[in-house]
């Protein structure tokens, strides 16, 4: 399924055949965690900002409207109308950070909705269950986010167990990917790194889950409160361990510069909601660098956000008008703005990917790194 074209040094040049079309990487994955875009952009408007691959969440969508009812409406393909790869992220992640009260055991997890109290319980199974319903592309396995900074002892029972848990996933996605009720029986499975920052501990855990044979690699529980620098560390650390024929997947990073600096290290997946998210409060990712739309020097700046942006609002829009709309709390505003962001993203992903292609990553990274973090 993974095709691994090229490499220059650790970064990689990769196409990941699914049933739902095959994705170019190394690619960025745009966040739609409820089955929508935050900032009211549509499934069918993600193809015009060249976005390959979407991404929602188990745990919000087994919440509202509940995973049942998106199996009776065909599956998220159809119930969000994409017909392109969909990742769906465990729930793993929300459940430690949104639930106040939980309660771990083997089994899974116990703990309460944040949105209205009322109990629950996720362990494997049912992640695999749900995301079996939301009939997504690839499903990730359940895992356990541990807090940062961790204490070591714990963070070795934690990874054993993301380990156990991964072995239960694998074995739920076999049996449901028989059912005759399945929508989507070709559904792929990711593994999940965990282990901290301690590099020998996902090291160990990086070894055990790739003898599994998962159709791709996750590295979970960072960009979480550690350093950049740990980060980065952590990802040379594991990467040699990762299968080379297999996707490596960066979860929830990063800025441009984390992700120029991930693909330089070997990473072929991303996603966050930095864009989208900071979008809506007026902060835009140009090609010379960072800008507040809501600065006054803005107020009669009649050029585009990005005089070097092909992206529908870019082709249509001043940062005068741009600037107005956020300061008038129109809902227009944010619209305008992930849409440029998310462009943004995608764009840049395909910039790298040309630069693989051409073997010329390295004065790619090195042109482009401290342009893109750069304030205007």
């Amino acid at each position: 399924m993974f095709k691994l074209i090229k490499k220059q040094g650790a970064a990689r040049r990769g196409e990941f055949k699914t049933v739902h079309g095959t994705v170019q990487t190394p690619v960025f994955m745009n966040v739609g965690t409820a089955a929508a875009i935050k900032g009211a952009v549509s499934a069918p408007e993600l193809n015009e900002i060249k976005c390959q691959i979407e991404l929602s969440n188990t745990y919000h969508l087994h919440l509202r409207p509940g995973d049942d009812v998106v199996r009776d409406m065909g599956g998220l393909h159809k119930f969000m109308n994409w017909n392109k790869p969909i990742l769906t992220d465990s729930g793993g992640f929300q459940v430690f950070s949104l639930a106040k009260l939980r309660n771990i055991k083997e089994e899974g997890v116990y703990f309460s909705s944040h949105i209205d109290g009322r109990k629950i319980f996720m362990g494997p199974e049912e992640s695999m269950q749900i995301q079996s319903n939301l009939a997504s592309t690839i499903a990730m396995a359940f895992d356990e986010c541990i807090e940062n900074p961790c204490a070591k002892d714990y963070a070795k029972s934690s990874s054993d167990r993301t380990i156990r848990w991964l072995k239960r996933c694998i074995a739920e996605m076999k049996r449901l990917n028989a059912l005759d009720t399945t929508i989507n029986k070709s559904q792929l499975l990711f593994g999940i790194n965990q282990g901290g920052t301690y590099t020998d501990i996902r090291i160990e855990n990086m070894k055990k889950i790739a003898d599994l044979n998962t159709d791709g690699y996750a590295i979970g529980g960072l960009a979480v409160g550690e350093t950049t620098e740990e980060m980065y560390q952590i990802i040379e650390a594991v990467e040699p361990f990762m299968p080379v024929d297999k996707p490596r997947y960066l979860m929830g990073v990063g800025t441009p510069v984390n992700i120029l600096e991930a693909v330089d290290r070997g990473v072929d997946f991303f996603d966050c909601v930095m864009p989208s998210r900071n979008a809506r409060h007026g902060t835009i990712f140009t090609s010379n660098g960072i800008l507040n739309i809501r600065n006054a020097k803005y107020e009669r700046d009649d050029t585009p956000l990005d005089e070097h942006c092909d992206c529908p609002t870019c082709r249509s829009f001043s940062k005068a008008y741009i600037r107005h709309l956020f300061k008038a709390n129109e809902m227009l505003a944010m619209r305008l703005a992930v849409i440029h962001n998310l462009y943004f993203y995608n764009n840049m992903m395909e910039e790298i990917r040309n630069a693989l292609d051409n073997d010329c990553f390295d004065t790619y990274k090195k042109e482009r790194i401290d342009i893109l973090s750069r304030r205007i």
